[in-house]
């Protein structure tokens, strides 16, 4: 299984974690009873390396938690920046001369609503659609900007800085959404997490399912958590675009 495609899917990756964590904490309980029991006198020792094991999963779990949310607010911010930018051009293109204006407020108001298609779209096949007509209204948005920078002033010259203020947000946010917790990370933690409920098991005096569960319960919801505020599109956190939409209200009623 592509390991993006789950990570894109935190009910994926909390099921996935449940099961192999309390799987992981069985196997543990399995081994001490009839592999290798855990003696007396090695109990002690065996305690400090369980404590310290959780406590190293427990802080790596609250730093990419941290991680993922630092991206999504990172998201949240890049969606004012946007709004900011879309909205400022659009007044500034009232400096261009009135058949120049009309056009780039038309193509400001088309190129509007696929921004806020960018972030309410789940489905890849539209996404890519999205992507293609924005991509389009781009070039038609820079094209006029640089029609107007043929005959230069300082009038038109924030027109044209405007919109590449426009473009640059524009590119600021795809960063930002490409920007996520890297895989190598997630498989880290996992192999950590698994470990943990190895020792939890083994260490256990005797097979406890509430006890098992609740462990790997948490453990496998701190991993949804995570998945979720760091996946842009997939789960129940997510940036929506109300800056853009309150936008979009305003402009109508120009």
């Amino acid at each position: 299984m592509d390991l993006g495609f789950v990570l894109d899917r935190p009910g994926v990756i909390f099921l996935l974690s449940l099961a192999g964590l309390g799987l992981a904490a069985f196997i543990g309980a399995f081994g001490r009873r009839c592999l290798r029991p855990l003696h007396r006198e090695e109990q002690h020792e065996y305690d400090i390396v369980q404590t310290a094991t959780l406590t190293l999963l427990g802080l790596i779990v609250g730093f990419s938690f941290s991680l993922a949310v630092s991206r999504y607010d990172l998201r949240k911010s890049m969606e004012e920046v946007e709004a900011n930018a879309i909205g400022t051009e659009f007044l500034r293109a009232d400096f261009l001369p009135e058949a120049a204006a009309a056009s780039m407020r038309e193509k400001l108001k088309a190129y509007l609503a696929q921004r806020i298609l960018f972030y309410e779209t789940e489905d890849a096949s539209r996404l890519s659609t999205v992507g293609s007509e924005t991509a389009r209204l781009d070039a038609d948005l820079w094209s006029l900007a640089r029609s107007a920078a043929a005959q230069p002033t300082p009038i038109t010259a924030l027109a044209v800085a405007g919109m590449n203020d426009v473009l640059n947000a524009q590119g600021f946010t795809q960063s930002a959404w490409w920007n996520r917790i890297p895989p190598a990370a997630w498989s880290l933690m996992a192999v950590i997490a698994f470990g943990c409920n190895l020792l939890l098991g083994y260490g256990a005096q005797r097979v406890n399912v509430a006890i098992f569960f609740i462990v790997p319960l948490t453990i496998s919801i701190s991993f949804f958590l995570i998945a979720d505020i760091d996946s842009p599109r997939g789960g129940i956190i997510r940036v929506l675009p109300y800056n853009l939409i309150h936008l979009t209200q305003s402009l109508d009623l120009r």
